[in-house]
């Protein structure tokens, strides 16, 4: 298994053969509505656009997640598959192949890739977007991923997952609190999940934020502190620390069953 983080939510996963992009925002700046004056993302320059995709992948049908100047670069006949918020906005961008995927459903691509759609992060007060399990079939290796730290009971039925991708720091908002949580939620969902590896994801790299929103945005935790809670509970999960743009190759052990 490889992994290639793009900043922010972006990640290129290479798994079972296949290139799976996942929440690409590759090229232009990262507006939300319009309101550059409330936020705006921006790099120097724009991250190159991976070949050979074998799948787009997507969360959540924010731009954060579905960034339309980038679905705007790519070939619009890679298959697609999102929730259905994500869904609506590349059908209307002009994809071909596109699959939503409810909570609990499941998209396997070329009989080796396996994708389940958990619920994820919400999103106003009824909308709940989806996080991902993957599982190669060929070798049972698993991942999973959710990319605002909202992580569901259910997934208590995957256990153990080798990898998992989420965030591991807050970012919060006065009076409102965490829209990316993961001081207490990425140890919670370490418990639960026992991953040989956790990789965190929702940084932002080489990535610039202004406005006003960000002004008020505040982050607490770190690795460091992450890894000395792993530790007090007995964790032996690996903490990687990905730099962007970099791929790199996790090398993960075979579970041992119990019999």
């Amino acid at each position: 298994m490889y992994l290639t983080w793009l900043d922010s939510n972006s990640w290129l996963i290479e798994l079972g053969g296949k290139r799976i992009l996942l929440d690409p925002w590759l090229v232009g700046s990262l507006v939300f509505g319009n309101l550059d004056w409330l936020f705006r993302g921006s790099r120097h320059s724009d991250r190159t656009i991976p070949d050979n995709i074998d799948l787009i992948l997507l969360s959540q049908g924010l731009e954060d997640h579905a960034h339309p100047p980038t679905l705007k670069q790519l070939d619009r006949s890679i298959p697609v598959v999102g929730s259905p918020n994500a869904a609506k906005v590349v059908r209307e961008l002009g994809y071909t192949k596109v699959t939503a995927l409810q909570h609990g459903e499941t998209f396997t691509l070329e009989h080796q890739i396996e994708i389940k759609a958990t619920p994820g992060s919400p999103i106003g007060p009824t909308l709940v977007e989806n996080g991902y399990l993957f599982k190669e079939l060929s070798s049972g290796s698993t991942l999973y991923y959710e990319p605002h730290g909202f992580h569901s009971p259910s997934l208590k039925e995957a256990a153990p997952v080798d990898v998992v991708i989420t965030p591991i720091i807050d970012l919060a908002l006065p009076l409102i609190g965490p829209i990316i949580q993961g001081t207490k939620s990425a140890l919670k969902v370490a418990q639960l999940l026992q991953p040989q590896v956790m990789v965190p994801s929702a940084d932002p790299g080489e990535v610039e934020y202004a406005g006003m929103l960000v002004y008020a945005l505040r982050s607490v935790g770190s690795i460091e502190e992450f890894r000395a809670k792993l530790a007090q509970k007995n964790l032996s999960t690996q903490v990687m620390e990905p730099k962007p743009g970099t791929r790199f190759e996790l090398e993960l052990k075979p579970r041992v069953l119990a019999t």
